[in-house]
């Protein structure tokens, strides 16, 4: 039998992945980029945004190891800077669109699970929902391409487009070396990222 807490996990990464990648898609329409919009990826629909490798494989790997940390990734949402007012600037609003879209939805289902009768299961129900959502804002927030965190790095070296091309060509390369540098040290890295902030960020809403 499939436990409350696989539920809740598939649940929760299911609805932070489609609301992830509609906000993007929503504020690059926003800031006068229809490109996102007219492929349908302002959309609750998981199969608009479904990776095959990020969306399903990495995180049900995750999952099944048991590491306590959850994240992944969608398709990118298509985005065109010519269609921006500001490239520079509004890729970063664009990027950031996605974390908080999570940690508003993580805050959310912790707060209401605040609230509600501590002998049903539904308190640990939206409490896994919420670490879901704030896992999957903090790991993206990492400044590595292709994760959102990279959107600061224009802005950073904006002047040296040499860096900035040899860091977006090799960003999966560096991503991966992180993650097993994570692995060498026995999770201490992801600790730090993920880990402890969202083990704060719950007991900040929830008060549990």
């Amino acid at each position: 039998m499939i436990s409350l807490s696989i539920i809740a996990i598939i649940i929760g990464f299911a609805l932070a992945i489609m609301v992830h990648e509609s906000s993007h898609a929503y504020v690059a329409d926003y800031l006068g980029d229809s490109t996102a919009r007219l492929e349908g990826r302002i959309s609750l629909n998981p199969l608009r945004h479904i990776d095959p490798i990020g969306s399903i494989l990495v995180p049900g790997l995750l999952l099944l190891s048991q590491t306590g940390i959850i994240f992944g990734w969608a398709k990118p949402v298509p985005i065109n800077p010519f269609n921006l007012k500001n490239p520079s600037r509004d890729r970063f609003l664009i990027a950031l669109a996605g974390p908080i879209s999570n940690f508003v939805l993580g805050a959310f289902f912790a707060v209401v699970a605040r609230f509600l009768p501590s002998e049903s299961n539904f308190p640990m129900l939206f409490l896994y929902i919420a670490q879901v959502n704030f896992m999957l804002m903090m790991f993206n927030l990492i400044p590595i391409p292709p994760l959102d965190g990279s959107a600061v790095l224009p802005l950073l070296f904006k002047n040296n487009a040499k860096l900035l091309y040899n860091m977006e060509k090799q960003g999966f390369v560096y991503l991966v070396g992180l993650l097993l540098l994570d692995s060498l040290t026995n999770g201490s890295i992801m600790n730090f990222i993920v880990r402890i902030p969202v083990e704060s960020f719950i007991r900040l809403f929830s008060g549990s």
